[in-house]
């Protein structure tokens, strides 16, 4: 959570602030990327696509990259349909042999007999009939068969026949991976030119169609995730009387004055106001950024609150007078809440326009009604302090971080069973895993152009091909490990019949579009849905293993 702390000021430098808080369940959700969808893939297997006619528009070609990581569809391709939405009936049954392949994936060996390649030509040639101008026959009129095959081309009708069979027998070849197949993995891998060759010698067809599937997650241990034993460490500064007496300071430091430092440097206890910017560091000068967000005027600096800063500001600022101007980098930690900042070195440029010492009162039994009134002793205050109202919000605190590491807590250990080869087995497929490292890399771009304003040229450089692939290589574990932790959950979410409302899919989703109309951003509504759905379906997830699991605090 980002928190502002400034006191009497307008400005606040936000981006300096950074409440402790555990990772969310987010962090096993897919990440969310408008530039994966420029992203291209390069498979060497060639892919087909139809023209609504059937004729000749067989080609080999680079397929899209997906926007979407795990939804599964009844098939695989839409180019074989009629117009009501129903699949082309045939005129005889196809035969089709499903054999497993590695990875999760399958293979359809697909058998047309000549039924249906006889009717694929017919209508064939009634196509080129409507569409052909004969010589000698008006537009419309039956033309002799062996006058219009002349005409148009043996070759050219024998390639739309080809195609006409591959475009009806597809969805009924992949009807028995209905529910299996990923989303856009289908490949027709037999060479176009053998079919020619098959349909022309035997009047007859035959290929074969690789597809992914859903992978399977298998426990080696049966229920391997049920029971886990969960070591929560709780920092010391969460608790309700910890809390207390940082309320019964706030209350003491109410009751003094500022006065201005005039013999000495900043030290813990004083407050600062600052002018505050900062930049990124770049050994290419024109790559330098500002970083907006940590910018500001006349900043309220109070140094108690050092641990609430970003780690090391305070150091840096100890000793710094009032007038001098103080510059020192700092490197953004990888669990900054800002994600376009994590790992982000920068240099930040300090002046101190004004410096304070705080003149306290004494801290005695005399000040008790001050600090709260109708309490006449300091223990009274401390104690009502403490049972009192103000404990509730302490409890509040206390609570929210405690939930807070156990969540965290319950991650890592479910991390670890998963990752661990001798827990979980999963066969990832290849199509998946490039999706997923395609996203990935889609977000580290966002990061990057957040960072540095990239131009279009080193954009592109940037989201080439073999930009893409070099990321997919030198991050294959990383990758593979986050399609793990997210297949496991959802396996989890089925195992345990766990359910998410109507009600709040639809809360979700509309507080989604409203936060993308809110920034101007494009967004695809199936795909927002799908997302929060995963979103959703993981908090149950983490709720169920909360209430399943043993947990024990520890103090540190």
């Amino acid at each position: 959570m980002v928190m502002e702390l400034c006191i009497g000021s307008s400005s606040s430098a936000t981006v300096l602030f950074n409440q402790h808080s555990s990772r969310t369940f987010l962090c096993l959700v897919r990440t969310i990327s408008v530039l994966s969808r420029t992203i291209y893939s390069n498979s060497k297997e060639p892919s087909f696509r139809f023209s609504s006619l059937g004729l000749p528009f067989f080609q080999q070609t680079p397929s899209r990259s997906r926007r979407c990581s795990s939804p599964f569809v009844a098939s695989a391709s839409s180019s074989s349909v009629a117009a009501d939405g129903e699949i082309d009936q045939l005129p005889a049954s196809i035969e089709v042999t499903e054999t497993q392949q590695p990875n999760s994936r399958v293979k359809l060996t697909v058998e047309v007999p000549s039924a249906i390649c006889d009717d694929c030509y017919s209508r064939i040639l009634k196509e080129f009939m409507k569409q052909s101008k004969v010589p000698g026959f008006r537009p419309g009129k039956q033309v002799p068969e062996s006058i219009l095959v002349n005409y148009v081309g043996k070759k050219n009708v024998q390639k739309a026949t080809v195609e006409s069979i591959l475009k009806r027998t597809l969805p009924h070849a992949m009807s028995s991976v209905t529910g299996r197949a990923l989303r856009d993995s289908v490949q027709i891998v037999t060479k176009f030119s053998d079919m020619e060759q098959a349909y022309s010698s035997l009047n007859s067809l035959s290929y074969d169609v690789i597809v992914d599937v859903a992978p399977e997650v298998k426990w080696i241990k049966e229920n391997g995730y049920k029971n886990l034993k969960i070591v929560v460490e709780i920092d010391t500064d969460i608790g309700a009387q910890k809390a207390s007496e940082k309320e019964l300071r706030r209350r003491h430091k109410s009751l003094g004055s500022l006065k201005i430092v005039t013999d000495r440097g900043l030290q813990v206890g004083d407050v600062a106001v600052l002018d505050i910017s900062a930049t990124t560091i770049d050994q290419v000068e024109s790559n330098v950024q500002k970083i907006p967000s940590a910018e500001s005027k006349g900043f309220h600096f109070d140094t108690e609150d050092g641990d609430k800063f970003l780690p090391g500001f305070l150091d840096k600022l100890v000793g710094i007078q009032r007038g001098e101007t103080k510059p020192f980098p700092l490197v953004f930690p990888e669990t900054w809440t800002q994600e376009n900042l994590r790992g982000v070195h920068a240099e930040f440029t300090v002046e101190c326009k004004e410096l304070f010492f705080r003149d306290l009162p004494e801290l005695d039994d005399s000040l008790a009604d001050r600090l709260l009134p109708g309490c006449t002793t300091l223990e009274q205050v401390t104690t009502s302090l403490s049972q009192g109202i103000i404990i509730a919000k302490c409890l509040e605190v206390e609570q929210t971080a405690k939930e807070q590491a156990t969540d965290s807590a319950i991650l890592d250990q479910l991390c670890k069973v998963v990752l661990h080869s001798e827990m979980v087995e999963i066969d990832i497929p290849q199509s998946l895993f490039e999706e997923q490292g395609r996203q990935l890399y889609g977000a580290k771009l966002l990061q990057i152009q957040a960072n540095m304003k990239l131009n279009d040229q080193q954009l592109a450089s940037l989201s080439s091909q073999k930009a893409v692939y070099e990321y997919l290589e030198n991050q294959r574990e990383n990758i593979t490990n986050v399609i793990k932790q997210n297949l496991a959950v959802g396996d989890i979410f089925k195992r345990e019949n766990l359910q998410v409302s109507t009600a709040e899919l639809i809360k979700e989703v509309g507080n989604s579009i409203s936060e993308f109309k809110r920034q101007n951003q494009e967004y695809d509504e199936d795909r927002v849905r799908e997302q929060v759905q995963e979103i959703l379906e993981g908090a149950k997830v983490l709720e169920w293993l909360r209430e399943h699991s043993e947990i024990q605090y520890i103090t540190r």
